[in-house]
């Protein structure tokens, strides 16, 4: 009975052990500018261990769109991509998707974040 027990009490330390989170640090407002082009960026930040960081591929999301995001410079954790907004238009949805591969015995694992929809305003 105590075995069991013990399981049941150590299971959601287990679950709650490995927490990955992807946090939007883009305005939510934008002056429109000349090029169409407004910058999006996202932190990437993770306790799971495994993680191959070197593998980690980010993208921004925007309807059937998927631009590949780059390293902010000299951070680690942390991408942006220039996104194009119409100039006929003046909010867009989007959302952050990371693929990335981690570290278990034979093949590396391959897993998948996706972040929840944003929007951005340009007037």
């Amino acid at each position: 009975m105590t075995k069991k027990l013990l399981v049941f009490t150590c299971l959601p330390l287990l679950l709650l052990g490995c927490v990955t989170s992807v946090t939007n640090l883009t305005a939510t407002g934008q002056p429109r500018n000349s090029n169409n082009l407004y910058l999006v960026e996202y932190q990437w930040d993770t306790s799971q261990q495994t993680v191959k960081p070197d593998s980690i591929k980010p993208y921004v999301v925007v309807g059937f769109d998927t631009y590949e995001m780059r390293p902010t410079l000299k951070m680690t954790n942390r991408w942006e991509a220039l996104v194009p907004v119409p100039p006929d238009k003046n909010v867009i949805t989007y959302w952050f998707k990371v693929d990335y591969e981690y570290a278990r015995f034979g093949k590396p694992g391959k897993d998948s974040k996706r972040s929840e929809e944003y929007k951005l305003y340009v007037r």
